[in-house]
């Protein structure tokens, strides 16, 4: 929503930095964004690990001039490290961003430390720890020699996920004195190496001496059932967020070396699990929801075996459902709804803020917090505010801003309409010279925005805004230049050089290599050498061959290409066949990157050829080039077909239909399936049909009945394997009979139980329970019909009925369907719901306030669920803090009074006032409304005639104020339609003297005499005019005023108007207080929508007394 520049407005963050910053030593800065919008201009603060900086005396940086932005020039970058927040805000509150966190990593170092040899007996299993240091991720880690020879790895020897080196048992060759664990942290381009270890392994041979000369015997390696070298115990559990990479790893000891399996309790191994380490680790990339559950590792020998057990679960950091809080513009009085919904496993913890600082839920606050939302009651303007929603679990945080801005409906009204007038109309001034925007290329948009399509040279210059509505004008002036730039295309230059520092784009291998800078001066120089290495997608495997090729099965082998200085991850082998789909690539096998070969195992029948292709951190590389085609010899299906579906659509048949085998999976030619039914339980034999179509239909089968279902694939060459039994239903039927013994109990006046006898176990159906509301008791007369209905899961026989009206009469039905149709209707039963509490009074307000009395209005409620009995009121004495005095109670024992008059109460003094109908069983739910007496008693007058633009009021006091209000008619809205103060005058000795004078002869006579001269002049103009003189109306009227005219300039006298109405009413009182008055005969007058009155005083005049009346305050 965008306001017009006098608005005040929240402040909105704009634009913030996304942590976590890593600080790394060699990068010149680092950028704390944070911008924000508001009105007036918002003022930034900064928390560092919650504690408020100043970033230019604590950080010594210095903020950018027109935001809380600041930049971190590297240098002792350690003492800027910690978790930051910017607070946004102006008078009317604050907004806070998400929390930055700034690292400055240091350089990861293995301890310097002595390492004792490890000595072992030939056979035994060997760990070398290389626990690497922590340092920025990605980390990886390599096992080498002092030469930097890597320590070749097998199904024996390998290195774990932790970075030790494992060998389940050790033979003479291990024997070495440079195990070396390297540590390679790419993004600050560090490696480091720990101390070389040492392994002593002894050997196992016997030997005997003959004649002095010791001779060699045979191997005495006692065999090992398997033990787990990694994890420990029987069972772990492992937690990681959705979207990660599951690494599940286990290596065994034993002699022979065990191999490992994996397997996944009660289903199979997800299609995107990947075996690693051979066959050690297995992996899963982007975890999903449904891949969490138990996983096994099974390690097994000829010896025996052992397993460990994996409890996986996936788990979410806090995510926004499904969006989050967004501002909100509400009305003074109106409930204000902010709701903050996330998701995460575990469950997020919700908590709130106002303005930055956590929520004061004290006694007089209108706020309540409901898990996930915050509800303003009532909401007023000191609720405006900027609201924080924090959401946490274990996983992170996440945190909105909501602006809610509490304002006056005419405050609302006055801003719609200064948006709405506002005119926006642009110019441009070029040498002096203003010309008006125009053509295709200028687009200006509602909000006045300027838009300028294909910009050239000749657009420059100055851009003059004009904003005009009702209320006034203004202007805004904005400079554009344009800049052409000419590129000339003889060669594209890649190195730039600016301020020392050399700059290469689009970097490719090539650019590797050392690079020299030489620095000069006419006394010395100095040099400084970069070494630059470029990571790339590796290079497309070479010479890949084909070998042991059998008869459904073939080794394929190849020469990996460069990695280009990122490790290779793994191979992906594809292949194509030109029977069924040539041309298309599949992939077909994965490999670990640390091997070469793979074997295949293949489809009969088809004509092969494969590919692969490398994978590194960087990405896939190109594959190599295709093998030679390789043709398998035909052979019988090695599966059948899966996904068994078994339905019935007509009845006395049943439908089976089934996912055919792909045609690389038919293996040979002849293609069909047989397909094997039986009655469960009843019949021994099975019935068997061949087809070739994946779907066949059984006729004249008893109604819902289950089968046993098998399909089985075959070709010309034999059969497949023995297939799954799978169990299914025949057609069913249209339900014939109804539930019987259907029997009702009334828990509440609300609720009901219904149980009824089950329909035939051999129909498939679900109940439906059919209710209608036949009358209320409250009323004899009918009330138009309300039908409803529930269906119940499963063939049960009773159910809950909610939702009931309580003093009603019911009819109730139950029958049972299926997918064919609904079944006869059980006898109807007829039951009635007891009384109930009536619903809460739609209405209370509070009028007619005195000094010691308050009179209550309320309407009875739209329901009362019973025999209305009366009314309970309550009420009790509050303060600004809404502490609460005695509760004090009145019954209203008469169901038909809708008003009551409460006397007895304190001056000054606000109550709280609650109201609730009443029946038999109880009272229903309170109706609360605020009221307050005054400090003197007011007065309400008669009627106002509507066909006047006045009403007089008698009686006053002189000299005294008073406070005049309109109200409407209706006391169940005591809302003023105006109100005005007023002050009446004072009655002096100067009046008395003139009345005095009025009577004397002499004033008499005199007074005669001017009347003469006046009807003697009056004579003279008009023989004058009727001789053809003119003169001005108004010269005229000067010379001779009329004597009531002169008169009433004394005392001021002033028109009703639109804007004050009531200081019109003010001037007339006061002539009426002055003494004797002047009224004319009004003319038929009018009610704004307001309530101000429209007309002024005109007709002839006569005089009148002023008669005592009461006058409301």
């Amino acid at each position: 929503l965008s306001f017009h520049p006098a608005v005040e407005q929240l402040p909105t963050i704009t634009v913030q930095t996304a942590g976590p910053v890593i600080a790394l030593p060699f990068e010149g800065s680092f950028s704390m964004r944070c911008e924000a919008k508001g009105n007036p201009q918002p003022v930034y603060r900064w928390t560092k690990d919650g504690k408020a900086i100043d970033p230019l005396f604590d950080l010594g940086v210095k903020k950018e001039r027109n935001n809380g932005s600041f930049v971190i020039h590297s240098g002792r970058l350690a003492q800027f490290q910690g978790m930051y927040q910017c607070y946004a805000s102006n008078n009317l509150g604050t907004a806070v961003s998400e929390e930055i966190e700034l690292i400055v990593p240091s350089t990861p170092k293995f301890p310097k430390e002595k390492i004792a040899p490890i000595v072992v007996k030939e056979g035994q299993p060997v760990i070398l720890e290389c626990n690497p240091p922590q340092g920025i991720p990605p980390r990886k880690i390599y096992w080498m020699t002092i030469g930097l020879q890597h320590i070749e790895q097998d199904e024996r020897v390998s290195m774990g996920h932790d970075g030790n080196l494992y060998i389940s048992n050790a033979l003479e060759k291990d024997s070495r004195r440079d195990y070396c664990c390297f540590a390679a942290f790419s993004v600050i381009r560090t490696i480091v190496r720990k101390t070389a270890m040492s392994v002593v392994v002894k050997s196992c041979r016997l030997t005997h001496g003959r004649g002095g000369v010791m001779v060699w015997g045979s191997y005495a390696i006692p065999e090992r059932r398997p033990s787990l070298l990694v994890p420990s115990g029987v069972q772990s559990e492992v937690r990681l967020l959705k979207g990660e990479e599951l690494v599940l790893e286990c290596i065994a000891e034993g002699f022979p070396t065990p191999v490992i399996e994996w397997t996944k309790r009660t289903e199979k191994l997800p299609k995107r699990a990947n075996l690693k380490n051979y066959g050690k680790r297995l992996t899963i990339n982007n975890i999903e929801e449904e891949d969490d559950g138990k996983y096994t590792c099974e390690a097994r020998n000829s010896v025996g075996d052992t397993v460990h057990y994996f409890n996986v679960m996936v788990e979410e950091p806090p995510r926004w459902q499904p969006e989050p809080p967004k501002g909100q513009l509400a009305v003074v009085g109106s409930d204000v709804h902010i709701k903050c919904s996330a998701s995460g496993k575990p469950r997020p913890v919700t908590s709130w803020r106002k303005n930055g600082q956590p929520l004061d839920d004290g006694p007089s606050s209108n706020r309540q917090v409901l898990d996930d939302t915050i509800v303003l009651h009532r909401a007023r303007p000191e609720d405006s505010a900027v609201y924080q929603c924090e959401v946490s679990n274990r996983h992170g945080t996440i945190l909105a801003n909501a602006n809610i801005m509490i304002i006056s409906q005419y405050w609302t009204l006055a801003l719609c309409v200064c948006i709405s007038t506002l005119k926006c109309l642009s110019s441009r001034n070029k040498d002096d010279t203003t010309e008006s925007v125009e053509g295709e290329r200028f687009s200006v948009f509602k909000n006045g925005s300027l838009q300028i399509n294909q910009a050239g040279k000749e657009d420059s210059g100055e851009y003059v805004c004009f904003a005009t509505n009702s209320e006034g004008k203004s202007a805004i002036t904005a400079l554009l230049d344009v800049k052409v730039f000419l590129y000339k295309c003889a060669f594209i230059i890649r190195y730039f050089l600016d301020d020392g520092m050399l700059q290469i784009i689009n970097v490719n291998q090539s650019d590797k290599g050392t690079y020299t800078c030489t620095a000069r001066t006419n006394l010395d120089q100095d040099t400084a050498s970069a070494l630059v290495t470029v990571l790339d997608v590796p290079d497309a495997p070479e010479d890949v061959e084909l070998s042991e090729q059998k008869s459904w099965s073939v080794r394929l082998a190849w020469v990996p290409g460069d990695d280009h200085n990122s490790s290779t991850t793994e191979f992906i082998v594809e292949y194509e066949e030109s029977q069924w789909d040539p041309g298309t690539w599949r992939e077909l096998q994965r490999v670990p990157g640390n091997q070469v070969t793979a074997l295949l195992t293949l489809h009969g029948h088809l004509n092969y050829q494969f590919r692969v292709y490398a994978v590194n951190g960087i990405g896939k590389g190109p594959p190599s080039n295709p093998t030679d085609r390789y043709k398998t010899l035909p052979a019988a299906p090695d599966k059948n077909p899966e996904n068994i579906k078994i339905q019935g659509h007509l009845p006395h048949q049943m439908d089976i239909s089934w996912e055919p085998l792909l045609p690389v999976e038919h293996n040979g030619p002849g293609l069909e399936y047989k397909l094997s039914y039986r009655k469960l339980g009843v019949e021994d034999i099975w019935k068997e049909h061949l087809v070739k179509r994946h779907a066949f239909v059984i006729k004249n089968t008893p109604t819902f009945v289950p089968y046993e279902i098998k399909i089985q694939s075959r070709n010309s060459h034999g059969w497949g394997p023995e297939p799954k039994v799978v169990t299914g239903y025949s057609g069913e039927d249209l339900p014939t009979a109804s539930p019987q013994d259907v029997a009702v109990e009334v828990l509440n006046t609300t609720l009901l139980r219904v149980s009824w006898t089950r329909v035939s176990l051999h129909i498939l159906s679900l109940p439906q329970v059919h209710w209608l509301r036949k009358r209320s008791l409250l009323h004899s007369n009918r009330i138009p019909e309300e039908r409803h209905f529930l269906t119940f899961p499963g063939n049960r026989s009773h159910a809950m009925v909610p939702g009931l009206r309580p003093f009603s009469e019911y009819r109730l039905t139950v029958n049972v369907f299926n997918k064919r149709g609904n079944g006869p209707n059980s006898d109807p039963v007829t039951f009635q719901t007891p009384e109930g509490v009536p619903e809460q009074v739609p209405i209370l307000t509070v009028s007619n306030a005195q000094r010691d009395s308050i009179t209550l209005v309320w309407a009875p409620p739209f329901e009362a669920n019973g025999i209305l009995t009366g009314y309970l009121l309550q009420y009790q004495l509050i303060n600004e803090t809404l502490a609460m005095g005695d509760m004090q109670e009145v019954n209203v024992s008469s169901a038909d009074t809708t008003q009551w008059f409460l006397q007895g109460l304190g001056e000054m003094s606000k109550y709280m006032f609650y109201l609730s109908a009443c029946t038999r069983v109880g009272c229903g739910p309170q109706r609360m409304e605020e009221g307050s007496t005054v400090t003197e008693a007011s007065e309400i007058s008669e009627a106002v005639n509507t066909s006047k633009n006045f009403h007089l009021i008698d009686g006053l006091e002189p000299g005294t104020v008073y406070t005049v209000r309109l109200l409407a008619k209706s006391r169940l809205d005591n809302a003023s339609i105006f109100e005005d103060i007023i002050q009446t005058r004072v009655k002096g000795k100067r009046e008395y003297l003139h009345l005095g004078v009025s009577t004397q002869g002499w004033f008499i006579g005199m007074m005669c005499a001017v009347a003469l001269l006046t009807l003697t002049v009056l004579i003279a103009c008009f023989v004058t005019r009727n001789k053809g003189g003119k003169y001005a109306v108004k010269e005229k009227e000067d010379l001779h005023p009329e004597v009531e005219s002169q008169g009433m300039n004394d005392d001021t006298f002033c028109d009703y108007s639109e804007e004050n109405p009531l200081k019109a009413s003010q001037c007339s009182l006061d002539r009426g207080m002055g003494g004797d008055s002047d009224y004319g005969d009004e003319e038929e007058c009018q009610f704004n929508e307001d309530g101000s009155f429209i007309g002024e005083y005109s007709g002839h005049k006569n005089r009148g007394s002023v008669r005592p009346s009461p006058v409301t305050a």
